[in-house]
């Protein structure tokens, strides 16, 4: 029987190098998939001990300013995420409580972000203007938010723009540093190359600048996260707050509603935990380096 005249005689072995190459990125990923569900159950393993232990010694003890785990969660979700699915599960004393004191801090960060990462390029690209700088940096970056509580509600009086000065004051610092900190560090070599090929100040900006700077721009607003709420709970602790996670453990001290107040700790540890792991997937995503890695090259400066 005659072969088909079209018919082209395959080559020998040449399926065996694809296919080795196939089950090894197959080998790699199931490998890569194995280690993080492994850390996951450990950092979950070890959530579990924690909350257990925790219940135990609260059941030891007896005590009621020590509540166990299971009663605050159980606390947590009457008072709050106990409501009708059109409004996600939240409650009316959550939409009084956790929405205004997310609202304040969004806004509070992102304004700090956005002129922490503007004012940080400008100084960071002169190492003149970043001599000049350095030390009214250092020097604000030293002064407590607290202390000047009294400035804010003279200058703004009590309310959302005296929060929200507060805020933006106490978390602008670790972004303005750690980006100036990361455009100067900046290749010499790329900036040599950006002058040969004649780039504009905007290309700079956005090809070399920004990119160098990114890992440390992560590192300062993930401390600038950090300090975010823990003055938006500070600044409704004032007078003049009518909602918010501070006025509510505020309220829950003066009633000596103890729940409330464990409620309210736990809330802000799972609000600051979900956040940060927020901030971390976007970091990974921009940056493409993974927590460990990225905390070492982008180390904070403050």
């Amino acid at each position: 029987m005659s072969k088909a005249p079209n018919s082209v005689p395959r080559p020998a072995g040449r399926s065996k190098p694809l296919i080795r190459g196939t089950a090894g990125r197959a080998a790699h990923l199931t490998r890569s998939a194995v280690v993080l569900a492994r850390g996951a159950l450990l950092r979950w393993l070890v959530l579990v001990l924690a909350l257990a232990a925790w219940q135990l010694a609260a059941r030891v003890h007896g005590s009621v300013y020590f509540p166990p785990p299971a009663r605050i969660a159980h606390h947590a979700y009457v008072l709050w995420f106990s409501g009708p699915v059109g409004h996600l599960f939240l409650t009316p004393a959550a939409v009084d409580t956790i929405l205004p004191s997310l609202g304040r801090m969004s806004a509070g960060f992102a304004l700090a972000a956005v002129a922490g990462i503007a004012l940080g390029v400008l100084v960071g690209r002169s190492r003149r203007a970043y001599a000049l700088c350095n030390p009214v940096l250092q020097f604000a970056r030293a002064v407590p938010p607290p202390a000047l509580v009294p400035v804010f509600v003279v200058v703004f009086d009590f309310g959302t723009p005296m929060q929200l000065a507060s805020i933006v004051f106490s978390a602008v610092w670790p972004v303005l540093i750690n980006t100036a900190e990361g455009a100067r560090d900046t290749d010499p070599l790329r900036l040599d190359v950006a002058a040969v090929l004649r780039l504009t100040a905007p290309e700079r900006l956005w090809f070399l600048l920004l990119p160098s700077a990114l890992p440390r721009i992560f590192a300062g607003l993930r401390l600038s996260l950090s300090l975010c709420l823990i003055l938006m709970v500070f600044s409704e602790l004032l007078p003049g707050t009518a909602n918010g996670i501070g006025f509510a453990l505020t309220d829950a001290q003066s009633r000596s509603d103890l729940l409330t107040v464990w409620a309210v700790l736990v809330l802000l540890g799972a609000l600051g935990y979900l956040l940060n792991t927020g901030l971390l997937a976007v970091e990974k995503r921009l940056t493409g380096r993974g927590s460990s890695k990225g905390s070492r090259n982008g180390r904070s400066t403050t």
